[in-house]
């Protein structure tokens, strides 16, 4: 019998990470001899054990072999004369390919050290097709690596496109789409995932909604120079540089839905485009099965970033339905997403990608002058599911406009 530790734990030493989970791989053994040994098994028909103490996977060396669609159809295969070599060779890339003996040995029968070095994300073998949830996973280690300098391989990319035509991204569940989104957009650079698999072609099969936004200009005389798609991403590199909040970097992928829909209606300047998003944004969120709390922030950005743009010129009492509407009484934190949606929307344009968002600050003092009238009777109103009373919303307006008075004559809104 004999152990190695495998994947991701071994490529994460190679490039001087953070090791956070170890999986391992057993080489010579049956599952007799593991249960023996005090391994618990998971699962009757995988190869797959728990340590006792360490909580740790150790996995018998297997092979797989295509005998259904998607990504769940394969017969498994493993006995003491399975090699470590064999098992490596069905794994997704190079880099996650290698082994290390418990004596410190590289076991790098793919090249993966390699590959490190220079900065490459390649497949192991041709195997690699047969699985399309890989198309996600390259993507994911795209952008988790970009930072690094990671980009892949010309040969990988050309076989991803190749996976698109075979149709079978379509038999990937929506759970694991999202488990591989979601890992994606905790990334430092999750615009890398998206704009991957727009280039391979899978962001118009399981994405169709945000590929529409490439093909959607900016209006003739907005100063915007870039189309909606590139905007869209560069936003969301942006807001990955403010916030590791998922919430707030989902809304700004989706934040301009709308205007896919708008501009294939005859509508070229976007009318109402943040209204047509919300219904958008629903049926992405249900198709893929995103959680109900990030899809119902995704609908208040995309219906109220532009007031966030405009604040300086709302009155006292629009915004008092600004916060009513994101629900600020409540859930305060709500203001500081809002105003991260609206800085990364305007900073994600041609040439203001350092500019100042002042209408962040202005937001947050109104807030607090607000918030300050009676912090108890706006909590125990918004708890009851009730209105604000009107004394209250009187109160609330008259300290607002003695507020924004102050604020204008002592700063100067750009």
């Amino acid at each position: 019998m004999k152990i190695f530790l495998v994947g991701g734990a071994v490529r994460d030493k190679k490039l001087n990470l953070p090791v956070y989970d170890r999986d391992w791989v057993i080489e010579g053994a049956t599952p007799e001899e593991m249960i023996a040994k005090g391994f618990q098994q998971v699962g009757k028909d995988f190869p797959v054990f728990l340590h006792a103490k360490s909580h740790e996977e150790y996995a018998l060396a297997r092979t797989e072999r295509k005998s259904g669609i998607g990504y769940t159809g394969f017969t498994t295969y493993f006995a003491p004369h399975v090699t470590l070599e064999e098992d490596l060779r069905r794994r997704d890339l190079t880099i996650n390919a290698m082994a290390e003996s418990i004596d410190g040995k590289l076991i790098d029968p793919y090249g993966g050290l390699n590959d490190i070095n220079n900065k490459v994300l390649r497949h192991v073998s041709e195997a690699f097709h047969e699985d399309p949830l890989r198309v996600l996973r390259v993507a994911r280690f795209a952008a988790r690596f970009a930072h690094l300098g990671f980009n892949v391989a010309p040969e990988t990319m050309e076989l991803m496109r190749q996976m698109t035509v075979y149709k079978e991204l379509q038999n990937i569940t929506p759970e694991r789409v999202w488990s591989e989104t979601q890992k994606a957009l905790t990334t430092k650079s999750p615009q890398v995932y998206f704009q991957l698999l727009r280039d391979c072609g899978a962001l118009a099969i399981l994405f169709t909604e945000i590929d529409n936004l490439f093909e959607t200009p900016a209006p003739e005389k907005s100063k915007i120079e870039m189309n909606t798609g590139v905007h869209t991403l560069t936003s969301l590199s942006i807001a990955a540089k403010i916030t590791k909040d998922v919430e707030v970097r989902f809304a700004i992928l989706t934040h301009d839905l709308g205007k896919g829909l708008a501009y294939k209606s005859y509508n070229p300047y976007h009318y109402k485009h943040q209204t047509v998003a919300i219904e958008l944004i629903d049926a992405l969120c249900r198709r893929i099965c995103i959680p109900k709390y990030i899809r119902e922030f995704a609908k208040i950005a995309a219906e109220y970033h532009l007031c966030v743009h405009n604040i300086k010129n709302m009155k006292p009492i629009a915004l008092l339905k600004l916060f009513d509407a994101i629900d600020a009484w409540r859930k305060p934190h709500r203001l500081d997403q809002i105003i991260i949606v609206g800085e990364a929307d305007a900073r994600g344009n041609t040439g203001f990608e350092n500019h100042p968002y002042p209408q962040g600050d202005y937001l947050r003092s109104a807030y607090k002058v607000a918030i300050n009238v009676s912090v108890r009777e706006i909590v125990e109103a918004g708890f009851k599911g009730s209105k604000i009373s009107e004394e209250l919303r009187v109160r609330h307006l008259h300290v607002l406009k003695k507020w924004k008075n102050d604020f204008f004559k002592k700063n100067k809104m750009t």
